[in-house]
């Protein structure tokens, strides 16, 4: 070993109350920060092709509702709003391709309180 060993540099990570010591790997700390789930982004799970566009802009929602069909790997996957709105935007039209994570439609949900 060398003379100029680097020192060990630990975090601290507080969970629950409780404070830790570790440490961080450089993968760890440059992935990509949290975000909390907007409901009413509705994304693509998987990429494929838009079959089936049913709705509009300004159209009202209730959860549950058919918004379009996503042909991926020959099969028909049926995208439901999961919550009641007003949709914002359609991003998508008729045999479109999308990728995952592709933004498809936006939803003004209603908070229930």
């Amino acid at each position: 070993m060398s003379k100029k060993e680097e020192k060990i540099r630990y975090s601290s990570l507080i969970i629950d109350g409780a404070k830790y010591k570790t440490l961080l790997t450089t993968k760890f700390k440059n992935r990509p920060k949290f975000t909390e789930k907007n409901p009413g982004m509705i994304k693509a799970f998987i990429p494929g092709t838009i079959l089936k566009v049913r709705t509009r802009k300004g159209k009202r929602v209730k959860e549950g509702d058919l918004l379009l069909i996503l042909e991926a790997m020959k099969m028909r996957n049926v995208v439901a709003s999961p919550v009641d709105g007003v949709i914002r935007k359609v991003h998508v039209k008729t045999l479109d391709k999308v990728t995952k994570n592709q933004l498809l439609i936006e939803i003004d949900h209603e908070e229930n309180s």
